[in-house]
């Protein structure tokens, strides 16, 4: 039996629902306009604060202020008060070396350095087309003044940026070798940075070291591996040790032709929507392979390992890596300078993330600078013995 109600009573509920979701509509819209009140509130606190302190400084500063550092100093110092140590602001100088940089391209000696036992810094490696081969500076050598300033004084981060400049212009640098020194003046250029190479390590093994992943690595990366399999390499050692990483697309290039097809790697933003960060198409090179990793193996170079690893079943030797599995996006701000920032996590489709982690090796090697020389060689002789070699 059907059951009837008033024309009085349904209008009698209609306005109780309306009323209803009056309520609660002007509730939540009340708490966020008081959310709202309280994050303007906030930022002005933040902007009143330092417009006070501005006002200080030009009032009692002793010194000059130079207005574009001054800007380029606050912004600075927004971006490191998120305690990220990922994300930075760079200058309009810093932001040009950088796009230079991922471009494959670097200004300056062509030197690769490192900090010696006096604090002073050692020549490390020097590029093919560096400034300083014709002057006959040998790995080994030692960089003791730059343009008159003593480097253990200037400390060793700041004295290798001031070896940074634009191209054409000079440089001074005091080179100590066997106890004695000598000054020499070089002009800096842009060179084209090798971030790929290989070798065959017997008739069936090839062995190929990636430094980094710039947009030039993916042409290099298989310019050499067309090289090897030429040559009759059925199996291959990737060695990504002390590979901080770089650009992932030159990364994702560089899995494709190793990988079956399907999506490799996604990542996750804010939001918590996902994106394909790494696709391999149907072209796959199925033949054995093992990773080389260590300690500094970081970001796109981890994601070079987990990739091969869940997709391709090579196996990790080393040491447990790094742990950067989180990916930042650069963005130009105010026409000079831009915003590093860090926007997602990232991870194969098969694995978790491993930021903070790192991944742990299948097979140990480990590492100590003492032994540095010989761990690289006992990790190869590790992988050609798991390669049955």
């Amino acid at each position: 039996m059907n059951k009837k109600i008033s024309l009085g009573l349904a209008l009698s509920l209609i306005a109780i629902a309306s009323a209803v979701t009056f309520i609660l509509t002007s509730f939540f819209s009340l708490q966020s306009f008081n959310k709202k009140v309280v994050d303007v509130n906030e930022k002005s606190k933040k902007y009143n604060s330092l417009q006070v302190l501005d006002s200080y400084v030009r009032e009692n500063y002793l010194g000059d202020i130079n207005e574009n550092e001054l800007s380029d100093g606050i912004l600075k110092g927004y971006i490191s008060g998120l305690d990220d140590k990922y994300s930075k602001y760079l200058t309009e100088e810093e932001y040009l070396s950088e796009q230079n940089e991922d471009e494959g391209q670097l200004v300056g000696l062509g030197l690769s350095l490192s900090e010696d036992d006096n604090g002073y810094i050692r020549i490390e490696e020097i590029m093919q087309d560096s400034p300083v081969v014709d002057a006959g500076l040998q790995v080994g050598d030692i960089i003791t003044l730059i343009d008159g300033v003593d480097v253990r004084s200037a400390g060793f981060e700041e004295s290798v940026e001031s070896m940074r400049g634009t191209e054409g212009s000079e440089i001074k640098l005091t080179i100590r070798r066997d106890g004695i020194d000598k000054d020499y003046t070089f002009t800096r250029r842009s060179i084209e940075m090798i971030t790929v190479s290989g070798e065959m390590l017997n008739e069936t093994v090839g062995y190929i070291k990636i430094k980094s992943f710039k947009k030039n690595t993916p042409q290099q990366f298989i310019d050499t591996l067309e090289r090897l399999t030429s040559n009759g390499a059925k199996a291959i050692v990737f060695d990504v040790r002390d590979n901080g990483g770089g650009i992932v697309d030159s990364l994702s290039d560089c899995v494709d032709p190793l990988l079956p097809e399907g999506v490799i790697a996604t990542a996750e933003y804010k939001d918590g929507h996902s994106e394909t960060l790494v696709y391999s198409d149907a072209t796959e090179l199925d033949i054995p392979m093992v990773v080389l990793v260590n300690n500094n193996t970081a970001s796109a170079a981890e994601l070079f390992a987990a990739s091969l690893r869940d997709f391709g079943g090579a196996v990790l030797v080393g040491e447990r890596t790094f742990g950067k599995g989180v990916m930042q996006q650069t963005t130009e701000f105010d026409k000079k300078g831009a915003v590093v920032l860090t926007v997602a996590k990232y991870k194969t489709t098969v694995s978790e993330c491993y930021d903070g982690i790192g991944l742990t090796p299948d097979y140990t090697v480990e590492n100590t600078f003492e032994e540095y020389d010989e761990q690289k060689n006992r990790a190869v002789d590790a992988a050609l013995s798991l390669l049955g070699q």
